[in-house]
């Protein structure tokens, strides 16, 4: 961990915290304040990602000719001011126009305020050292949303109620940005980037180019975006599945999704390990998108068989679909490394999946869960694993391609030497 940044990661750990606070209850929660029905009530996430979709993209264009100091403000001052009008004027009020409107603007907080300080950790770090600091970043960014956030929900509610729950998010959320920014504010790496004749459209341009130039990078997107799509879509459906119908209640929901994504951050360090020793490819299409195709079955279909005297073995299927997400870390070393000579633009089209399945997964769930219901939309995300898993064999690393002299040793099955420059370890499948 870069030493002059310790107080960015703790302000970045506690704003993922105010962040993920709401994840395991507000769909249901604006269902029964003004959005009338879940399905309603996903249209308003589904709005709230497409916004956290562009903003990932375009986060590392704009730190490139604000600087990541100026983003992360912009990012923090979004949140923060639209959040408050949200919880006033939307929920206080039961308006659903309104959730549509402040709901989504404040979407596009959150990728600008912890993207915007994962490049200005890589502007940083020393190389030698880079792995390990993003790996901090991740630790920080997944331990907050959905997990310490989740937990914190779990204690506050059953005190303060889910509005108040809602409200001390606000000042989590003002706390940490206030530590990462002003803490950081001396230090170098926050300032503009790019030469001084690049416009910010053209830095917005050179992030969507790599689309034509690398379209196999784009595949990785897709993948990407399948990884987590279900993880956003379930929390769509779920919390008053698990809450009311099997009958554990939202403290024992929120509690099993904390157990979830905190079984994620750990097996985040495994698979990345791992993926050194089998191949990056075969971690994402083994581990990853097959393991979550029945992990994501398990997950739903086996507590609502069992009910709710089995609390221990939702425990149990949530802690394999948590291990599972974590078998799509090596993608964050397989994109770039397939075009080597942008991995900025491949950077940015990753973060397009990332932020794209906060927007995918809702919105699937929105569209199907009238028609076919929760277990058909958890057959559907069924599919999608196996469709990444189709995907997946795709990916090639341009030796492999070229079927030069270096593929089967240096880059077999989508393996890199240790000096490669994008650790596997250091970007967990849940970073959006």
């Amino acid at each position: 961990m870069p030493k002059p940044l310790i107080l960015g990661y703790l302000g970045v750990l506690l704003f993922m915290i105010g962040d993920g606070v709401e994840s395991g209850f507000i769909a249901p929660y604006m269902a029964d304040h003004g959005a009338a029905t879940d399905v309603r009530a996903g249209y308003v996430i589904t709005v709230y990602g497409i916004a956290v979709m562009l903003a990932s993209w375009f986060s590392g264009a704009l730190c490139q000719v604000w600087g990541p100091r100026r983003v992360m403000w912009t990012g923090l001052a979004i949140w923060a001011v639209f959040d408050a009008a949200y919880l006033l004027f939307a929920l206080g009020t039961e308006n659903y126009p309104m959730m549509l409107i402040f709901y989504g603007i404040r979407g596009f907080g959150y990728p600008l305020f912890a993207f915007g300080f994962l490049v200005w950790i890589t502007n940083t770090a020393p190389k030698a050292r880079l792995g390990t600091a993003v790996g901090w970043f991740y630790f920080a960014f997944t331990g907050g949303l959905p997990t310490l956030g989740s937990l914190w929900s779990s204690l506050t509610i059953p005190s303060f109620g889910r509005l108040g729950t809602l409200w001390s998010a606000l000042v989590l959320i003002l706390i940490g940005g206030a530590i990462a920014l002003v803490g950081a504010r001396r230090r170098p790496g926050g300032d503009r980037m790019a030469p001084p004749e690049v416009t910010t459209g053209e830095s917005l341009l050179n992030s969507v180019s790599i689309i034509w130039t690398h379209p196999r990078v784009l595949v990785g997107c897709l993948v990407r975006i399948i990884n987590t799509a279900p993880e956003f879509g379930m929390l769509v459906y779920l919390p008053r599945i698990f809450s009311d119908d099997v009958g554990f209640g939202e403290d024992k929901w929120l509690q099993l999704l904390a157990i979830i994504y905190g079984t994620n951050i750990f097996f985040n360090l495994i698979f990345g390990v791992l993926s050194d020793r089998i191949g990056w490819r075969t971690t994402i299409a083994g581990f990853g998108a097959l393991g979550c195709a029945i992990s994501v079955t398990t997950l739903y279909f086996v507590p609502t068989w069992l009910g709710p005297d089995y609390y221990w073995v939702a425990v149990l299927a949530g802690m394999f679909y948590g291990a599972t997400l974590a078998g799509f870390v090596p993608i964050s070393a397989l994109i770039p490394s397939m075009a080597p000579e942008n991995k900025g633009g491949s950077m940015a089209l990753l973060n397009l999946g990332a932020g794209g399945a906060a927007f995918v997964g809702p919105a699937i769930a929105s569209l199907f869960l009238p028609v076919v219901g929760a277990g058909g939309v958890t057959l559907i995300f069924l599919a999608l694993y196996l469709v990444a898993l189709v995907l997946t064999l795709m990916l090639k690393l341009p030796e492999e391609r070229d079927g030069g002299p270096s593929a089967p040793s240096a880059a077999e099955d989508g393996r890199q030497p240790r000096t490669d420059t994008a650790p596997t370890a250091s970007s967990p499948a849940t970073s959006a």
